[in-house]
């Protein structure tokens, strides 16, 4: 199996940059995207099924931050976006849980900064709490 993780610091702007054509010619069996900054209505088609591939999406509540997708060619056996269990984290969009019939995979992405609420600070005063 061929995995691929990339931030891609928006991804409306490196669809503009070819994204499309890394898909196509990376060939990857499951591509995990991370600081999409995109909302669900902000979606093409072509980004939702791109080149053969099944997406599953999490999206921030704050307009232009965070969030994720995974791109799969085969059908999972389950998708699902996992929770923290703390409110001020869960809006974030910051995880997609897929379970493969090999594997679980996270798909991720964390804040390195200290103001974001998925900080490593916040998460551990979130975790204390």
């Amino acid at each position: 199996m061929n995995l691929v993780s990339w931030n891609v610091n928006g991804l409306r702007a490196a669809w503009k940059k070819g994204f499309l054509d890394f898909l196509s010619a990376r060939g990857a069996d499951v591509i995990c995207v991370q600081e999409t900054k995109l909302h669900a209505d902000q979606l093409t088609e072509e980004m939702r099924t791109p080149a053969g591939y099944r997406s599953y999406w999490s999206f921030a509540e704050k307009k232009g931050y965070s969030g994720v997708v995974t791109y799969l060619r085969d059908e999972p056996v389950h998708v699902g976006t996992a929770s923290f269990g703390t409110p001020a984290l869960d809006v974030e969009g910051r995880i997609v849980h897929t379970e493969l019939p090999e594997f679980h995979l996270l798909n991720t992405s964390s804040s390195s900064t200290t103001t974001s609420s998925a900080s490593p600070r916040a998460c551990a005063r979130a975790a204390r709490a």
